[in-house]
């Protein structure tokens, strides 16, 4: 029973009230008494957290919390591109030349996504990978590559799921729901981490400072589940052989190379 209605008021929700009574509670003090029961519910890794459950003063706070720094180790090797967030990756496919990737049988607009028909143009034919986090996931997001900020910008005004139900029957979720987005320059490209926000405008709050990113550090976090969508410029990124749809994976582990189109270094 209580699956059913943590589901409902985490997954579903999205009318502006009760999404703004949802925020109201889960910051609230009186939410304490529900973080074992969610804990127990959607089988949260406690032996992972920094904090012991009873530590966690609200529901929100056990949304946004850190874990221990052994558990999640970040391949350091060049090259590697590594998952930004501990999700699930839904879907990995080829931005068309009209700046379009299909996802669950839904044609999603780079453009409508990035706001721009300028910022899309350096992603067209490149790759897309989509990572959707769970309520039972650690909801931080974590750079996946080195390199240095040139742009961050936010656009939508509100959040619907997206879940796979909400990629299969919402409306352009991924790419009208409230999103961050930030491009990054490496050594072979640009990349933009666009951070999809599922419920609740503004809640992906931004942790990083600075311009320069390593690749691990972390950026920002979701108040609630949600998205990464992984943007590469043609030519640029090379997918892991190992990789399938759907996997799951967690911050740290590799997802594919940084590479040169010619094949160079």
């Amino acid at each position: 029973m209580l699956k059913h209605v943590y589901r409902f008021m985490i997954e579903l929700t999205n009318g502006k009230w009760s999404s703004v009574i949802l925020k109201v509670f889960a910051r609230s003090r009186l939410s304490k008494l529900v973080v074992p029961s969610f804990a127990k519910i959607y089988h949260l890794n406690q032996s992972e957290m920094d904090k012991a459950i009873h530590e966690y003063p609200t529901l929100h706070d056990l949304f946004i919390r850190t874990l221990k720094k052994e558990v999640r180790k970040v391949d350091t090797s060049t090259k590697t591109v590594v998952s930004p967030v501990d999700a699930v990756i839904e879907d990995v496919g080829t931005i068309n030349q009209t700046s379009e990737m299909v996802v669950k049988g839904k044609t999603y607009s780079i453009q409508e996504m990035l706001g721009s028909q300028e910022s899309a143009n350096k992603y067209l034919q490149g790759t897309y990978i989509i990572l959707y986090l769970s309520p039972s996931h650690y909801h931080r997001i974590h750079s996946p590559v080195k390199g240095t900020i040139v742009k961050q910008w936010t656009l939508g005004s509100k959040s619907y799921p997206v879940n796979k139900m909400g990629l299969k029957y919402g409306v352009r979720t991924l790419a009208k729901n409230y999103r961050m987005i930030t491009e990054v320059d490496t050594s072979y490209g640009y990349t933009a981490i666009v951070k999809v926000g599922a419920m609740f405008v503004n809640s992906i709050e931004r942790t990083h400072t600075g311009t320069e990113l390593e690749k691990g550090d972390e950026m920002a976090y979701f108040s609630f589940g949600s998205t990464v969508v992984l943007l590469f410029e043609k030519g640029i990124f090379q997918l892991d052989s190992s990789i399938e749809t759907p996997e799951d994976i967690r911050i740290g582990e590799k997802i594919g190379l940084l590479i040169k189109e010619n094949g160079g270094d």
